[in-house]
């Protein structure tokens, strides 16, 4: 073994393990993100994290089965994007507390938050309990769950970024199509109350589980951590930035949760308005991970700002014209991939 010396005397054996240590620590973050081995691992639990948080939000539609009378449709759409809100809101509390305590302490945080949201959620019986507990404390915990994993995949990959990154998205459309049918069933077959419990269960074991195998790199690269950077609020191409993300999940959100009653109003059945948020869901599993190749092939500025247009030629060539089922359900379908492109190339 080598000896450190200093002034004549021999550095004690722990000096020279945390000097190896920061030694190999230096080595790693010049090499960059090992770009797969363990950074796969990662993939799949940023995937369940995406499925079992945010693919529940999409489930917010089959409260309007009239189990909440007092309660209009504006109500419904309250609750989702209060739900979206709290989870984005909550943001910088997340990150400081996940630098002071830790990513996997601040998740499993989260995950009690959550699983107690969907618990009094079973309980309530008025709209504005469900403000609370399907709009406050889910909210909460899908933020305390999703923000700490939101910069993983960065730190594991570099070529593939913007694949893992489609990859881990479409996590929220395979739960969001699993969910809008098994829902649909609980419903007709259990009751509402016991539907929200059955979830409970499932995203608090599927949430865990990913808190226990997700690993940061942080002790290589050291972030800084801020809950908020003032610094890059002075900056044009960041406000630029913010604006576009801004613009992008306002017109996600609102095509979200506005679809199935747009069917509705144009002479659909129920069954059909209800089963488009699957059909969207479905087009976001597919979608995603295609725009994550593609945007490390051709670039991810230039694929971003071509699907946005894009996006916005198909609302109105598509969508405001459309009064057939057949062409709904392919808007929901080519739509759903690209809406919420800001995920998939928002780190560079």
């Amino acid at each position: 073994m080598w000896r450190f010396r200093r002034r004549g005397q021999d550095l004690p054996n722990s000096s020279i393990t945390e000097l190896n240590d920061r030694s190999t620590q230096i080595n790693e973050a010049c090499a960059g993100p090992p770009d797969g081995g363990y950074g796969w691992v990662q993939v799949g639990v940023c995937f369940t994290v995406n499925c079992f948080t945010w693919g529940q939000v999409a489930v917010g539609y089959y409260l309007s089965s009239g189990a909440y009378h007092e309660a209009t449709d504006l109500d419904f759409a309250f609750i989702g994007g209060f739900n979206f809100a709290m989870a984005m809101l909550v943001a910088p509390l997340v990150t400081i507390l996940a630098r002071k305590l830790g990513t996997q302490p601040t998740m499993a945080i989260g995950v009690l938050i959550q699983t107690a949201g969907f618990v009094s959620a079973s309980f309530a019986w008025r709209v504005w309990q469900l403000y609370l507990s399907q709009g406050l404390l889910i909210g909460l915990g899908l933020g305390f769950i999703y923000v700490p994993s939101i910069a993983i995949l960065s730190q594991w990959f570099s070529k593939k970024r913007s694949l893992v990154n489609g990859i881990s998205s479409a996590g929220s459309g395979i739960g969001g199509l699993i969910f809008s049918f098994a829902i649909e069933a609980m419903i007709r077959n259990i009751s509402l109350a016991w539907s929200f419990r059955i979830i409970a269960v499932i995203t608090g074991i599927m949430n865990l589980t990913a808190t226990m195998l997700i690993r940061n790199r942080n002790s290589v690269i050291r972030p800084p951590q801020l809950g908020f950077d003032t610094k890059l609020i002075r900056r044009p191409e960041v406000l630029l930035l913010l604006f576009w993300g801004f613009t992008s999940m306002l017109g996600y959100i609102t095509l979200l949760y506005s679809l199935p009653d747009y069917a509705s109003s144009v002479g659909l059945t129920k069954s059909q308005a209800a089963s488009l948020a699957a059909y969207l869901n479905l087009g976001t599993a597919i979608g995603r991970p295609l725009i994550g190749v593609a945007s490390d092939r051709f670039g991810r500025m230039e694929v971003a700002g071509l699907l946005t247009l894009f996006c916005g030629v198909t609302c109105f060539a598509i969508w405001i014209p459309a009064t057939s089922y057949g062409v709904i359900v392919f808007f929901a379908v080519l739509n759903g991939g690209i809406l919420g492109v800001f995920w998939m190339v928002q780190y560079s």
